[in-house]
């Protein structure tokens, strides 16, 4: 959620909303958000969010586009698919754009369309969100941090795996049902890691920085029971772990801390400079963890919903 609204006149403007983007539709949004990213320092919809502007529609998945004069300046996408939670939202104004309303409008919208029920994430929790979100009456609800740490000198004992598990990388179209059941296991009670499909599994696999040599998967005796999966982002040097997951019935045996250790081995190998990764703020043993791996908080990003 990214916004900047004070007391100006507003605009004339329209909002639509679409199930799919047409690829014009998508460029659009696309050039919005590289705008956005430029001027705040960092993306203001997730890789998932990203991921769904193309490809057709996706069952519980809108896209509100906010139109001034036929230019497209703010953006919205709504997701309704959890059985349990309310819709979850974020949303952007083009940087040139805001202070006219806009933010508001989009989450106004998002309100009617969600029935008031409803999840927003502030990517950054800037200012200018937050206040949005007070504007809207949405209330702090999550906040996931963004952790750092360099790779140079990554000094690491090696791995140490529990008996019978042995590691090897992921091989594409054979691994892809294992993967998926373990994932949705290991993160059943997280809304947006737990829920993904081969559809999403399939996204991530075509994009250009997809690596089976950087997909780790630990086995003992040919059941997946955890995996690393890592990621590289070229641009900015910098490495990630992007999913670390461990089957239920085999925490606690040090699988977690091993599996860490032969991805972050694996991204140091590369020459990268530094990685980074999330972790939900509330999760402590997992942030306790991290820390000791000598990992800090760079960023953090909130979400906020409606009073329930």
């Amino acid at each position: 959620m990214t916004s900047d609204d004070t007391a100006r006149p507003a605009q004339t403007r329209s909002i639509e909303t679409y199930s799919a983007l047409s690829q014009d539709q998508a460029e659009a949004v696309q050039g919005l958000l590289a705008e956005a990213a430029r001027t705040d320092g960092q993306q203001p919809v997730s890789e998932q969010g990203r991921l769904r502007l193309a490809g057709g529609a996706r069952e519980g998945v809108s896209h509100l586009l906010l139109l001034v004069g036929g230019e497209l300046v703010g953006y919205a996408q709504l997701e309704d698919t959890d059985p349990v939670e309310a819709p979850a939202a974020e949303l952007v104004v083009h940087p040139s754009h805001r202070g006219h309303g806009h933010g508001r409008a989009l989450g106004s919208a998002l309100l009617a369309a969600s029935g008031k029920r409803l999840r927003v994430w502030a990517h950054g929790g800037h200012s200018a969100a937050r206040h949005l979100a007070q504007v809207l009456g949405l209330t702090l609800f999550r906040e996931l941090r963004q952790m750092r740490r360099p790779l140079a000198g990554l000094d690491l004992p090696d791995p140490v795996l529990p008996e019978g598990v042995t590691v090897r990388t992921f091989i594409s179209g054979a691994d892809d049902a294992a993967w998926l059941a373990v994932n949705a296991a290991a993160f059943a009670h997280h809304p947006e890691q737990g829920s993904l499909t081969q559809r999403d599994l399939d996204d991530r696999k075509a994009q250009p920085w997809f690596d089976p040599a950087g997909f780790f998967l630990a086995e003992r005796e040919g059941e997946l029971v955890g995996f690393h999966w890592t990621k590289v982002h070229e641009q900015e040097r910098l490495g990630e772990v992007y999913v670390l997951g461990v089957a239920p019935g085999n925490q606690g045996g040090g699988l977690g801390k091993a599996l860490t250790t032969v991805g972050l081995r694996h991204l140091a190998a590369r020459g990268l400079p530094a990685v980074m990764l999330y972790v939900d703020a509330d999760n402590k043993a997992a942030v306790a963890v991290y820390e000791r791996l000598g990992f800090t908080t760079y960023e953090t990003d909130l979400m906020y919903r409606t009073e329930t």
